[in-house]
């Protein structure tokens, strides 16, 4: 059976449908890069905001048109909130909410006797496959990969229908995690990527002696596996162990120095409205401690505009404290009313045309700290890990074009002569320019000699 994967969202969607990826290939299906090759496509959707259900949607549609003749299996967020409006949609036969995501590839086993290829037959792998499968990266190599080592979540943010639609957490043992990570080694990944929908809350659910939490798991990857880059993904702003960021004092080559830090609101009215577990007062601190600790950290963060009953004076405080902050980047979402959350039955429910006049004015800020955050990385030198192939330019044969991240996620863009391969290595670069958010650098690698003639 032919199956093509595709997902929207977070990045735990995409280490997900990974996963699955790889219990179909042990099974000896074949994954496919376009859904018009597929007998079946699955879609991992996303209904964090109204937007990505719509999103969802068009996304299911889109597919079916592509391949009228594909059956499609729904699931994800936006399955599970809507499960009658999912299995509604042109071509979609199968919807599978996230309590049954993990056991999709059985869900999806009776179609394989009318889709059985022969060839596919052959590819079966033996018992004792990975459960959870290497994640490719973006580019479909095998540079990055996205390790899901928990799900679920304990809090209730007033604006989050995640909480709903994902259950309470649920993590994995520390061994089988550390497991999977040396497997991704072995595969030829430089770095991995651990991702959960309320990460730091890892290994706090787990009973007896197998409870944890990530600063223990973080050690334990570093210690017991030879990956040469370790990312935390998005770390709610609390519950952060004592001596958390001592982690990078240890592994100061192989932890990157890059938090996700979602702060949401800028003022301490809102972030009580929403039901954060922070104030603006420990998230100033959280930052400054972990800037002391870590050296040439950048931030990122997620910001919410026009939360019910933010005034006008709200809104201009968290500007100031947005600013304030210096983040690198940040994901700028208008409150999107969600059915099911409180906060979608709040009094003070702002207008479009205001949520979309902050969301612009938010944007610009960050745009500004952005700038300046990465300007200060100009003439300094840093290791890159390069992604893909590289791009052959067409007014320059003898060169190509590569692009990857520094170890603190800063993009990077770096031209070399067409006989250095620089594809899955991590080498160092001058940073030389900006353009947009795009740092253009220099790699510090001797170039190949040519052969001896």
């Amino acid at each position: 059976m032919r199956v093509f994967l595709d997902q929207l969202g977070c990045r735990l969607n995409f280490s997900e449908n990974s996963t699955l990826a790889g219990r179909l290939s042990a099974a000896g299906h074949r994954i496919v890069g376009r859904p018009e090759d597929a007998h079946v496509i699955v879609l991992n959707t996303c209904a964090v905001t109204a937007q990505a259900a719509r999103k969802s949607r068009q996304a299911a549609r889109h597919l079916n048109k592509r391949n009228p003749d594909a059956r499609i299996a729904l699931t994800g967020c936006y399955a599970t909130l809507a499960p009658r409006e999912s299995a509604a949609l042109p071509g979609v036969e199968l919807v599978a909410d996230n309590q049954s995501k993990e056991m999709l590839h059985s869900l999806l086993e009776p179609w394989s006797a009318e889709f059985s290829d022969p060839e596919d037959l052959a590819r079966i792998q033996p018992y004792g496959t990975p459960f959870h499968a290497a994640s490719p990266d973006e580019d479909g190599g095998r540079t990055r990969a996205f390790v899901k080592v928990q799900d679920g979540c304990q809090n209730r943010c007033t604006f989050c229908i995640v909480t709903a639609l994902r259950g309470d957490s649920r993590s994995r043992t520390t061994a089988d995690v550390v497991q999977e990570v040396q497997a991704l080694v072995r595969s030829g990944y430089r770095e991995a990527v651990l991702t959960g929908v309320h990460l730091g809350a890892f290994g706090r659910d787990l009973s007896g002696s197998q409870q944890t939490d990530l600063k223990e798991l973080t050690a334990a990857i570093l210690t017991d596996t030879d990956v040469a880059r370790l990312r935390l993904s998005s770390l709610e702003p609390w519950e952060l162990a004592e001596g958390f960021f001592d982690l990078w004092q240890r592994w100061p080559g192989r932890l990157c120095p890059h938090l996700h830090l979602p702060l949401q609101a800028g003022t301490d009215a809102q972030l009580r409205r929403m039901a954060r577990r922070c104030t603006v007062t420990s998230f100033r601190k959280l930052v400054a401690d972990a800037r002391a600790a870590i050296p040439d950290l950048i931030i990122t963060t997620d910001v919410i505009v026009g939360f019910p009953g933010e005034s006008e004076a709200d809104f201009e405080e968290s500007l100031r404290f947005v600013e304030e902050m210096r983040f690198a980047h940040a994901h700028i979402f208008p409150f999107s009313p969600r059915v099911g959350t409180a906060a979608a039955r709040f009094d003070g429910q702002v207008p479009k045309s205001v949520k979309r006049e902050r969301s612009q004015r938010m944007h610009q800020v960050v745009a500004r700290t952005g700038r300046l955050e990465r300007t200060r990385f100009i003439g300094s030198t840093r290791p890159v890990l390069w992604e893909g192939s590289g791009r052959q330019l067409t007014d320059q044969p003898d060169s190509l074009l590569w692009s990857g991240l520094t170890d603190n996620y800063l993009r990077v863009t770096a031209q070399a002569p067409s006989n250095l391969d620089l594809g899955n290595r991590i080498t160092p670069v001058r940073l030389d320019q900006l353009h947009g958010e795009t740092l253009y650098g220099v790699p510090q690698v001797p170039e190949p000699r040519p052969a001896d003639i």
